[in-house]
């Protein structure tokens, strides 16, 4: 029996804001209709339609309840409550590119000089298995921890990657046999918190932004559905920035840079911030629980043979065209990883500095 759950922090219940925000108009896609011939061929159309016109969707019906969703964010919030103390026992390298464990705040500058107040604990599926160093009141619950997260993976990533594999005239197990579960891949649950800043930080902050514009390194993220606004995404078609509505019962899923290059960029790596909420939330802390997918290390990220990606001109990444080494997915992630955990006074020192020859950082405002 898995033991009690630690009490929910009192903003996973906060009301939703009143602030008529300019919302973002996102496909959802249904797995309660996932399963058959017909319902697969309409949700990847759907999926496929999300993903280039605006690059994030919902997804809904995924089949984990919302108990063991908020048994998680107990977790998290439990994490959180640990004196600092203990939790920088588990600050992996990060300047070397490791992320697995607790990444304190303050290592970035934002506007108007304000260090930044975002608290992140990862906890990597290798092989299966969460085998990093763990406090207390995580590893006495490590077999939740493990089957929650092997849920997300068999109940959420996989039927995506086969309708993303459908959608491109792929074998139906194309994407789902680069994410096996056994496989080692840097696959990884988090625990996200955003402290609250003071009126007198707002208006210091300028920009009003918690974290700019940035793309994610994996293949696809999940976001569980939490009710502080803060998170905005950028259009792909207009180049918009939209806030993202906190939909009940849903993941909030977006594309990452993997799949950007494994499509030839026929899929975009979306672009998203993190704003300082509505005045109506200003007052709480924001705990995220999310989860990033990414394909097994070894994966060479060259553009995948595909009928569709040949009809339509996408057969080659920018790396290929450019004529550069293409690196693999674990490659890959260590460089990126070393270039946005560097503690830093801002942005501005490594905004478009080169993280691999033919691809540069970059922040968006």
């Amino acid at each position: 029996m898995p033991s009690a759950t630690p009490q929910l922090y009192q903003y996973s219940h906060v009301p939703e804001t009143e602030e008529n925000l300019d919302w973002a108009d996102l496909a959802t896609v249904d797995l309660s209709k996932y399963g058959t011939p017909e319902g697969n061929t309409e949700l990847a159309e759907t999926l496929i339609n999300a993903i280039r016109k605006k690059g994030f969707f919902y997804v809904t019906n995924f089949g984990i309840s919302q108990e063991a969703v908020n048994r998680q964010f107990a977790y998290g919030q439990a994490f959180y409550e640990l004196p600092l103390e203990e939790k920088l026992k588990y600050v992996p390298d990060l300047d070397s590119g490791n992320y697995n464990g607790y990444r304190p705040a303050g290592r970035r500058l934002l506007g108007g000089g304000i260090p930044d107040k975002t608290e992140v604990w990862n906890m990597a599926t290798n092989d299966g298995h969460i085998t990093q160093p763990l406090p207390n009141l995580l590893s006495k619950n490590l077999p939740e921890i493990e089957g929650f997260a092997k849920d997300l993976h068999d109940k959420v990533l996989d039927p995506l990657n086969h309708l993303i594999a459908l959608a491109l005239e792929l074998p139906e197990d194309f994407f789902t046999k680069l994410h096996r579960w056994e496989v080692h891949d840097e696959s990884h649950l988090r625990y996200m918190k955003y402290s609250k800043f003071s009126q007198e930080e707002i208006k210091q902050l300028g920009d009003g932004l918690w974290s700019r514009g940035h793309t994610d390194l994996g293949t696809i993220t999940l976001l569980f559905r939490q009710p502080v606004a803060a998170l905005q995404i950028k259009d792909n078609e207009t180049g918009e920035w939209k806030w993202a509505k906190p939909l009940d019962g849903s993941l909030t899923v977006n594309t990452c840079d993997a799949l950007s290059f494994l499509t030839g960029g026929y899929v975009s790596s979306t672009i998203h911030r993190v704003s300082v909420p509505p005045k109506d939330q200003q007052h709480v802390d924001r705990l995220g629980l999310l989860y990033f997918a990414r394909p097994q290390n070894d994966l060479v990220l060259n553009t995948i043979d595909s009928p569709v990606l040949k009809r339509e001109g996408y057969t080659q990444n920018e790396l290929e065209r450019g004529g550069h080494k293409v690196p693999t997915m674990g490659e890959f992630t260590i460089l990126k990883q070393t270039w946005q955990q560097k503690k830093r006074d801002g942005y501005e020192p490594d905004e478009g500095r080169e993280i691999i020859p033919g691809f540069r950082g970059k922040y968006h405002t």
